[in-house]
């Protein structure tokens, strides 16, 4: 099955900054291109560590309790 789906912002956000690297290794760049790519890949990482915690806060474990019936908890609830 393909998929059709459109890119998510991470995964356009993770693109640009593999951009901003490739760039910043290749040493083409002037030292000011070179600052301005830094903020920009910085800002890029902040945004994506922020989609990184929201997606852990909605993460959720299935786990099968003792009756043999399937529950839904959060992932950092701890087991009791």
């Amino acid at each position: 099955m393909t998929d059709t789906r459109a890119p998510s912002e991470f995964e356009e956000g993770m693109r640009a900054l593999e951009t901003i690297v490739a760039r910043l290794e290749a040493g083409q760049l002037t030292l000011e291109e070179a600052l301005a790519a830094y903020e920009q890949g910085v800002g890029i990482v902040r945004r994506l560590n922020e989609k990184l915690s929201e997606a852990e806060q909605r993460l959720e474990v299935l786990s099968r309790g003792a009756d043999g019936r399937l529950h839904v908890r959060p992932l950092n609830e701890e087991k009791g």
